[in-house]
């Protein structure tokens, strides 16, 4: 929890309490259904909450926003998110029922009332569109893109930092992944954001049409 508080100050002690309730949640419900390699759970704060936020470091969501979190896993990076900022709305979806099981426990035991979630694939979304779509790493840019797009508004909120698009979490060289999308993505790296060793050859990219 230390390593939150390391860049980040203003939050209310609800907030305060939903963070520090992560590892114990994550810890009970990884023992039911592994979700968190054995190894991670340790590192549960830098690895997976902080780099969940450094999406929050560099996009000022507005209240009312609408968001996707595109294969969530067991609520990564929307569940951190979600406790950030509280008067955003977050869908979590993911295709394994036993991962969004997790998520949802999880959001329920912090009583996260800006979140839902569904047992679903992206494609299957339908008459619903979102103003973010946000992913961690789950695929390639290109089919995160050509999933995302469906169901992106045509239009996007007013006043945002980042307007209508996909964020997602990404590692590693990319050169040939971002070429292959044919997209043009802003990037970002963590290590700039947050300088722990651990986001070395970390990225936030920031696509839109």
């Amino acid at each position: 929890m230390e390593i939150i508080l390391k860049y980040f100050s203003d939050f209310t002690p609800e907030q305060l309490a939903q963070f520090e309730a992560l590892k114990g949640l994550y810890e009970e419900w990884n023992e039911k259904i592994n979700v968190i390699s054995r190894k991670d759970i340790e590192s549960l704060y830098e690895k997976h909450v902080l780099h969940s936020l450094s999406i929050a470091a560099i996009a000022d969501f507005q209240p009312g926003t609408q968001i996707l979190d595109l294969g969530t896993g067991g609520g990564f990076p929307g569940i951190p998110l979600a406790i950030f900022f509280p008067e955003v709305k977050f869908h979590l979806v993911d295709s394994i029922g036993k991962k969004i099981k997790v998520a949802q426990g999880v959001a329920d035991a912090l009583e996260l009332k800006n979140v839902t979630t569904a047992h679903s694939r992206v494609e299957d979304i339908k008459n619903r569109k979102f103003d973010i779509v946000v992913s961690r790493a789950v695929a390639p840019l290109g089919d995160l893109w050509r999933w995302s797009k469906p169901v992106l508004k045509k239009s996007a909120v007013p006043g945002k930092q980042f307007e209508k698009g996909l964020i997602c979490l990404k590692g590693g060289d990319l050169a040939q992944e971002i070429s292959d999308s044919r997209l043009k993505p802003r990037l970002v790296n963590v290590y700039d954001i947050f300088p722990e060793e651990s986001f070395k050859e970390k990225f936030v990219v920031l696509a839109k049409s």
